[in-house]
């Protein structure tokens, strides 16, 4: 488990970690512009060492870097249960698998370079708007009890048959918001607009890694879910199934 010296984030406070320098100064100059707080971490040592001393808001990560790379850093904090710190990967357009790789170990989005920096600003505000947003919602709601399944929106827990099992922050969201809406099919850019809060930059691919990684995860057998169900053609729901 990741230990902290300080386990609350400072809000807005973004962690920056590239090894280019051109990279980091323009992206926290464009961050300051708007408001937020930004420490910078040039390799992967610096940023776990980062986060272990103050948990950000969100972390800004280059997938290439000395030390440790993004990668590895993204294994380290999911592996921790208390670690749902949101992600943004930073990858060369070369690195389509790197991309789905990242996305599978549970980072929220990612921008290819070279990208526009004021596109990377929109990202981070949208991704901190969710994560906000899903906390203060979940103030207001109960948990979902269906069977074999529980879903809890103000511990963030979700229990199978019994048993807890970890989740992404946004792993986690999209698990509500379909829950929460049981057998209502919605297409893979309504999902976007709704759990990641736009859909403008975004691949739709996105969602159906995300999808994949939950059925892993809750599903007794992945390839035949009995709860996240495809409609093909169209999208996805939740199936609560029968209860007794």
């Amino acid at each position: 488990m990741m230990s902290t010296t300080q386990n609350l984030h400072e809000e807005g406070d973004i962690l920056v970690v590239d090894d280019e320098a051109s990279v980091v100064e323009v992206v926290a100059l464009y961050l300051r512009r708007d408001g937020f707080q930004v420490r910078v971490a040039r390799d992967g040592r610096e940023a776990l060492a980062a986060i272990r001393s103050q948990l950000p808001s969100l972390v800004v990560l280059d997938v290439m870097l000395p030390e440790l790379d993004g990668l590895e850093i993204m294994r380290r904090l999911r592996a921790d249960p208390s670690s749902d710190i949101p992600v943004i990967l930073l990858t060369a357009r070369s690195q389509e698998v790197d991309r789905i790789f990242g996305l599978e170990l549970g980072a929220d989005d990612y921008v290819t370079k070279p990208f526009s920096p004021a596109e990377l600003v929109s990202r981070v505000k949208a991704v901190l708007r969710r994560t906000q947003r899903a906390s203060q919602e979940a103030k207001a709601q109960r948990p979902l009890d269906y069977p074999d399944i529980r879903i809890d929106p103000q511990t963030r827990l979700v229990t199978v048959r019994g048993e807890e099992v970890s989740l992404t922050a946004t792993e986690f969201d999209l698990l509500w918001f379909l829950a929460s809406r049981p057998r209502h099919v919605f297409k893979r850019d309504q999902l976007l607009e709704e759990v990641w809060g736009y859909s403008e930059y975004l691949d739709p691919g996105t969602v159906t890694v995300h999808m994949r990684r939950l059925r892993e995860k809750l599903e007794a057998n992945p390839s035949e879910p009995v709860w996240l169900i495809t409609v093909w053609g169209v999208g996805y729901k939740f199936e609560p199934g029968q209860t007794s």
